[in-house]
C-alpha cells in the first residue's frame, strides 16, 4: 500500500467508531451513500499501464527531437516522468495486491514495508515535484511572455538544469518526512500548504499574463507584425500550461481535500463518508496521468509529429 492507502488505513479505525442508526430511514440512505464506490483492481491496473505508455512516448518524443530541447519541454519531460511515478507505484501495488490476493506470492511483513515506503516515496515525490514543475512552466511562459528579448539570457539551460535538479532533490527529501511522519498533522498541514501556495503563485501568474497579454495585443502597431507572431505563439504555449494546470488541481483536489478533512474533521459522520470515496480519489491522480500526454499532443503539433515517428518506430 502507498501513502495515500497508508492514509485510509488511518481512517479505518475513524470509521469504526462512526455512529451508524440501523432503525431511522435517512439514516440508512446515508449509510447506503457513506459506502463509496468499488473499483476493481484491474482497472487500477489497466489506467496504469496506459499512463505509463503515454508518458514513456512524451519523454522519449522530447529526447529525440532536437526542437524540443528547451527549457519549457524539459519541465514537461520532467512532469511526465512525474507522472510516471506515479503509473509505476500503482502498478507495483496493484500487482502485488492481485497476486497476494490470489496466494501467488507470499512475503514476509518486513518486506512488505520497505516496499511499502518506496511506493510512498514515489507518490509523495510525483506530488510535489509535478505543483514545483507547474510551476516552473509557468515561470517560463512569463518570461517567454514579457521578457521575450531577454528570455535566452534569463532562462539558460544551466539554470533550468540547476532548477529541475533542486525540484527533484527537494522533493525527494519532503517525501522522506513525509513518509516518516505522515500521522502528525503538522506534516499533512505543511503539504496542503504548499498545494495552496503553489495554486496562490501559478493562478496569479496566469492572471497577470493573459491581462498584459491581452492588452499589449491591442496595442501592437502592425509594423510589430513579427512579435505579434512570437507573442501568438508564446500565448499559445501559455494556454496549454492553463488547461495543464486546470486538469491537475480538478484531480488532486479531491485528495487534498480528503487531507485537510483528516485534520479538521477525522470524526464527523460527514467526512467519515467522504473518506469512503477513496479509491474513486486515487482512480482521478491516475486519470490525470492519462490525459496529461493527450494534453502535450493535441496541443503540440512538433511533438505531435515526435511522438507518431517514435510510435511508427517502436513498431
Amino acid at each position: 500500500m502507498s501513502t495515500l492507502a497508508s492514509l485510509q488505513m488511518l481512517l479505518n479505525s475513524l470509521n469504526s467508531t462512526a455512529p451508524s442508526n440501523r432503525t431511522d430511514e435517512p439514516a440508512n440512505r446515508s449509510s447506503a451513500w457513506c459506502q463509496g464506490v468499488f473499483i476493481p483492481n484491474e482497472l487500477f491496473l489497466t489506467l496504469g499501464l496506459v499512463s505509463l505508455v503515454e508518458n514513456v512516448l512524451v519523454v522519449a518524443a522530447i529526447i529525440k527531437n532536437r526542437n524540443l530541447h528547451s527549457p519549457m519541454y524539459y519541465f514537461i519531460c520532467c512532469l511526465a516522468v512525474s507522472d510516471m511515478l506515479v503509473s509505476v507505484s500503482n502498478l507495483v501495488e496493484t500487482l502485488f495486491m492481485l497476486l497476494m490476493e490470489h496466494g501467488l506470492l507470499v512475503l514476509q511483513t518486513s518486506i512488505v514495508r520497505q516496499m511499502d515506503n518506496v511506493i510512498d516515496m514515489m507518490i509523495c515525490s510525483s506530488v510535489v515535484s509535478s505543483l514545483s514543475f507547474l510551476g516552473a512552466i509557468a515561470v517560463d511562459r512569463y518570461i517567454t511572455i514579457f521578457y521575450a528579448l531577454r528570455y535566452h539570457s534569463i532562462m539558460t539551460m544551466q539554470r533550468a538544469v540547476i532548477i529541475i535538479v533542486g525540484i527533484w532533490v527537494a522533493s525527494t527529501i519532503s517525501s522522506s518526512i513525509f513518509i516518516a511522519y505522515y500521522k502528525n498533522n503538522a506534516v499533512i498541514l505543511c503539504l496542503i500548504g504548499f498545494f495552496l501556495s503553489m495554486l496562490i503563485l501559478v493562478v496569479g501568474l496566469y492572471i497577470h499574463m493573459f491581462s498584459l497579454a491581452h492588452h499589449h495585443a491591442k496595442n501592437i502597431s502592425s509594423l510589430q507584425k513579427k512579435r505579434t507572431v512570437h507573442q501568438m505563439t508564446s500565448m499559445k504555449g501559455a494556454v496549454t500550461l492553463t488547461i495543464l494546470l486546470g486538469v491537475f488541481f480538478m484531480c488532486w483536489s479531491p485528495f487534498f481535500l480528503h487531507l485537510t478533512l483528516i485534520v479538521t474533521c477525522p470524526k464527523n459522520p460527514f467526512c467519515t463518508c467522504f473518506f469512503n470515496y477513496f479509491n474513486l480519489f486515487l482512480i482521478l491522480i491516475i486519470c490525470n496521468s492519462v490525459i496529461d500526454p493527450l494534453i502535450y499532443a493535441f496541443r503540440s503539433q512538433e511533438l505531435r509529429k515526435t511522438l507518431k515517428d517514435v510510435v511508427l518506430c517502436s513498431w
